[in-house]
């Protein structure tokens, strides 16, 4: 289990997500994008109050900007500073935006705020998942839609980890809300829960970048750093023809 602190530390800077986005960009099989078919799940109207939750670098919000809806209103809440600040960076040239750094946990909004709430790749960092969805339903208007974007247990994390066990190294991804428990979570505080999947992979040519990606998580992973050349010569044994087919497992939860 990933803890707190853990998270603190792998966010205190953009640089180990950048990474981890650049492999996605890079790499990926179906060329959408998964944020861009995150973003195409929202079903905006013309005035729609959005808030989301734990925004990152606001990548997402920045590559489809033309296609929100007229009179919206986007709230960014994240617990880093540093992602805030990118965040900033990323959207300058939007007006609409309020930027926050919040606890999930303890959001500082009235109570049904918000048309929308996306909450995408975070829940599985919070320690107490059942308090954040009970903020999260707290904000949300009573005909509003709730969305978590998430991975699954047979994804990139569980095979790398498998391909690199030789060393002694198991991989530890939080697995808080995932495609296969995230239902059974969300069902306590929602009526309705939709599970759509986003259907992809990585054919990597340049095994130094997937290389990065693992030790872009140190927290999921815990390589040492004079082990590079060893997890590069076993991803090298689990390539074909100089590609390295890694499966992706991704979806997102449209609650009600």
């Amino acid at each position: 289990m990933v803890k707190p602190e853990q998270i603190s530390k792998q966010y205190q800077t953009s640089d180990n997500l950048d990474i981890r986005i650049a492999i996605h960009n890079r790499y990926s099989t179906n060329k959408q994008g998964f944020n861009n078919w995150i973003f195409n799940q929202y079903e905006f109207d013309n005035g729609s109050r959005i808030l989301d939750l734990g925004c990152g670098t606001s990548v997402m919000w920045k590559d489809n900007y033309h296609q929100l809806p007229q009179d919206y209103q986007l709230t960014l809440v994240d617990f880093s500073e540093a992602m805030i600040e990118a965040s900033r960076k990323n959207l300058s040239q939007l007006d609409k935006l309020t930027f926050l750094v919040s606890d999930i946990t303890k959001l500082p909004f009235e109570d049904a705020s918000f048309d929308i709430v996306s909450a995408n790749m975070v829940l599985f960092h919070l320690p107490d998942i059942h308090a954040g969805l009970k903020e999260i339903k707290r904000v949300l208007k009573s005909d509003g839609r709730f969305l978590a974007a998430t991975f699954g247990e047979n994804g990139i994390s569980q095979t790398l980890g498998k391909w690199i066990s030789q060393l002694g190294k198991t991989n530890d991804s939080p697995d808080g809300f995932t495609l296969q428990n995230g239902s059974n979570l969300l069902e306590h505080f929602f009526e309705h829960v939709e599970r759509r999947d986003y259907l992809d992979s990585l054919e990597v040519t340049k095994i130094s970048d997937i290389v990065d990606y693992l030790y872009s998580l140190p927290e999921v992973f815990e390589l040492e750093e004079g082990q590079k050349e060893a997890v590069a010569e076993l991803l090298i044994q689990e390539s074909q023809d100089g590609i390295l087919t890694i499966p992706k497992e991704y979806g997102i939860f449209i609650c009600q």
